[in-house]
């Protein structure tokens, strides 16, 4: 009935990883959730004997994928999301989402985005190879008071001269 699972066996380097109790109360789930997403190979931890034990990065995913069904998502669409970082990105979730990263996931509630870049936006859940583009108003702004800054306009300059002349 259930498939057998092959145990991830802990290294030396691995053993300080939490363990479920740790991982539920941390990520506000319960231990049947917990057990019930390795069973279905969502976020699969390391085995030592019959205790699961997460890593850092599969707590993050665990916080992650928990908030996204705390907005309504169902666990086929983050499933959805996890297999295309995987397969077309080369990620894992938790890559995805490091400080250090200039990856993002982003949401409207309806459908979960991924930033890949500063203008590049992909809607995961439509699995479109097109991506949105970002036209960030604030940035044009930026540009024209810098531009601004560099150059006085030529009517400032005449009004400048022609005050200049009346006095």
């Amino acid at each position: 009935m259930f498939k057998a699972k092959k145990a991830r066996p802990i290294s030396a380097i691995d053993a300080q990883g939490y363990n479920s109790s740790e991982v539920a109360r941390i990520c506000s789930v319960s231990l049947r959730q917990l057990q019930w997403w390795d069973e279905r190979s969502v976020v699969s931890p390391r085995q030592d004997g019959h205790k699961r034990v997460y890593m850092k990065e599969e707590v993050v995913e665990i916080s992650v994928i928990a908030e996204l069904r705390r907005k309504g998502f169902s666990l086929q669409k983050i499933r959805r999301v996890l297999r295309f970082l995987q397969k077309d990105m080369g990620k894992r979730l938790a890559d995805a989402l490091a400080a250090s990263s200039n990856v993002h996931l982003l949401t409207d509630g309806k459908s979960i985005y991924l930033e890949e870049a500063p203008d590049r936006i992909i809607d995961l859940l439509k699995n479109a190879r097109q991506p949105m583009f970002l036209v960030s108003v604030s940035d044009q702004v930026k540009r024209l008071n810098a531009a601004a800054e560099r150059k006085p306009a030529r009517s400032e300059n005449g009004s400048a001269r022609s005050k200049a002349r009346a006095v």
